[in-house]
């Protein structure tokens, strides 16, 4: 029987093969009762088997060395994630009081902490619980006597070149095993846009879609399935008709892949000889390898989040330093623009006489982002100070989160200030005219973008979220995601009104939100005005093309047509035609 499942679309292209079905361990774990004499023995089996799992780890980090994708920064997320004691310790204390098997005590604890992660507004760090999981898995497995990876390995009778990976869920370490088995691609019920699985795919050049909910149940091994990474649908058991479409869209896919791969090396320019800035977006210092790798001019945005994975307190002005220096010396002298931390009250990281912890309603209209830092100046001094430290290193820039009010940048400029003081009477050398610019990702920001130019050096439009504000739409929620309109009129005549006006003063404004990604909108984003686009590293060589492809002269009227339209169809329709 043919039927289709639709999830989200992490990793474009399209995939055809054989589905090979992956069980998962945590699912499948039932309570036992230990005898009072045997407990002891079970809390030694739990140690032993996370031992086991963290040995694994390290080798596998070992194996990674030199390789294109370089996970080991994920690998090092989960190795912390192991020695957390809410992981490492408390399944004891839980096997001791409740006298229950290693097993069931771990995934006990999992739920407790996966819980806690679900109640963060960020996206990003939300689903490190996807995270979690996969670590609680590996552990259930060594204590179940099925070690290593969730039996991503190609079946002796098969090519994996034709196999389609089925699971509920896979880890980073589990998609290691593509590197030798060469999967054509994977589907998980689980996972989202930023979760780590999402990003190795993105990296790798592998069709995915997660967050299917029931694919592992529904589908059967070996069923013939289409995956549509790029529409974020699946196919099982497709009628020849549809075999046949499939069939012919991927092997124009891959000769269009082939003629991207020849554009690496070429400028980002017009056909009327504009030059356009293409920059990339990076989460964690091991992504620098990705971006040089596809061709980019610099990094448009580096999140600095990643420093707080795997742990619970404020990381050091030291540590700080650390990152921002491993990665700004990856460089290789292009520009880096890091942003402060885009976090919320929801992690709980600030000091005990700042804000209280009092659990809000709407964490994403509360203390959150630049926010959060200005209502704890010490850490954020903290940041500030290993931020300029890096800048003698290399062509460094800082970026705020989330402003809405002009105070909020006189606030910043203070202690950028006080934190420049403090190095010049340390002697510590930095880079004194250090540019500083602030996210307009929030509608008053837009509206109210004039203050800002006369406070600050750039601009980067945060368009996910300038579209979830605006629309009052969670992109995140299923039940309204479809609402998620980056072509809302709305939505278009903000992002003209902030790129005209920054022009005028010859502000730069870039933009690093999903949209700057999007081929299909590269156009109509040229003949706004726009001139810097940062983007997933994947993602540049299809934009760089349709840039290449475009006169600015000419789309830039079609485009003013367009701002002035209302009918949703009649956008997508005059977009169309700008593409055509």
């Amino acid at each position: 029987m043919s039927f289709t499942l639709h999830g989200l679309a992490v990793s474009s292209g399209i995939a055809i093969g054989q589905a090979h079905l992956i069980s998962q361990a945590t699912l499948e774990v039932s309570h036992l009762v230990i005898a009072p004499r045997l407990v002891e023995k079970e809390v030694a089996r739990f140690d032993a088997a996370v031992a086991q799992v963290r040995n694994e780890f390290v080798s596998m980090k070992a194996s990674m060395e030199g390789s294109p994708t370089d996970i080991g920064a994920f690998i090092d997320l989960h190795l912390m994630i192991l020695a957390d004691p809410e992981l490492s310790e408390m399944p004891k204390q839980i096997i001791r009081e409740r006298r229950c098997n290693a097993e069931w005590a771990i995934v006990q604890q999992m739920e407790v902490l996966v819980a806690q992660f679900e109640k963060i507004d960020d996206i990003y760090l939300r689903e490190r619980s996807y995270d979690v999981r996969q670590v609680v898995e590996r552990v259930v497995r060594e204590l179940c006597g099925r070690p290593g990876h969730v039996g991503v390995k190609a079946p002796k009778t098969a090519k994996g070149e034709n196999l389609i990976v089925v699971a509920h869920d896979l880890s980073p370490a589990d998609v290691m095993a593509f590197k030798d088995q060469h999967f054509a691609s994977f589907v998980t019920d689980v996972g989202g846009a930023t979760s780590h699985t999402a990003i190795l795919a993105r990296g790798m050049g592998i069709p995915a879609v997660l967050g299917l909910h029931n694919a592992r149940q529904l589908i059967r091994d070996k069923e013939t399935i289409i995956v549509d990474g790029t529409r974020g649908v699946l196919i099982v058991n497709p009628d020849p008709r549809i075999l046949e479409e499939y069939e012919l869209k991927k092997s124009q896919l891959e000769i269009e892949r082939s003629k991207l791969r020849l554009l690496k090396t070429a400028r980002a320019t017009t056909l009327d000889r504009v030059k356009i800035d293409l920059l990339a977006n990076i989460e964690e210092p091991s992504d620098v390898g990705a971006m040089i790798e596809s061709g980019a001019d610099g990094v448009g945005l580096f999140r600095t989040e990643f420093i707080f994975l795997g742990r619970g307190d404020m990381p050091s002005e030291e540590e700080q330093f650390e990152a921002y220096r491993k990665t700004v010396k990856g460089m290789q002298g292009r520009p880096i623009t890091i942003r402060t931390f885009d976090l919320g009250n929801d992690k709980r990281v600030l000091s005990d006489d700042s804000a209280g912890e009092r659990k809000r309603d709407n964490p994403a209209l509360g203390l959150r982002s630049i926010r959060l830092s200005l209502a704890d100046p010490k850490s954020f001094l903290a940041q500030l100070r290993a931020i300029l430290r890096v800048s003698k290193l290399g062509k460094v820039k800082i970026l705020i989160p989330m402003l809405s009010h002009a105070v909020q940048i006189d606030q910043t400029l203070a202690l950028l200030e006080q934190a420049k003081s403090s190095l010049r009477g340390e002697r510590v050398a930095f880079d004194e005219n250090i540019e500083i610019g602030g996210m307009i990702e929030v509608p008053a920001a837009a509206l109210a973008v004039g203050m800002f130019l006369r406070r600050l050096n750039f601009l980067s439009i945060g368009t996910n979220d300038l579209i979830q504000y605006t629309l009052a739409i969670d992109r995140a929620d299923e039940q309204v995601s479809n609402l998620y309109d980056p072509l809302h009129p709305a939505i278009l005549m903000l992002l003209a009104h902030i790129i005209s006006t920054a022009e005028k003063v010859n502000m730069p404004v870039s933009m690093c939100g999903e949209m700057a990604g999007d081929p299909n909108l590269t156009r109509l984003l040229l003949g706004m005005g726009l001139r810097q686009f940062s983007m997933y590293p994947a993602q540049i060589p299809a934009v760089k093309q349709k840039i290449k492809q475009s006169d600015i002269s000419e789309i830039t009227p079609i485009v003013r047509r367009i701002l002035r339209l209302e009918e949703p169809g009649k956008i997508q329709e005059q977009l169309d035609r700008l593409n055509m």
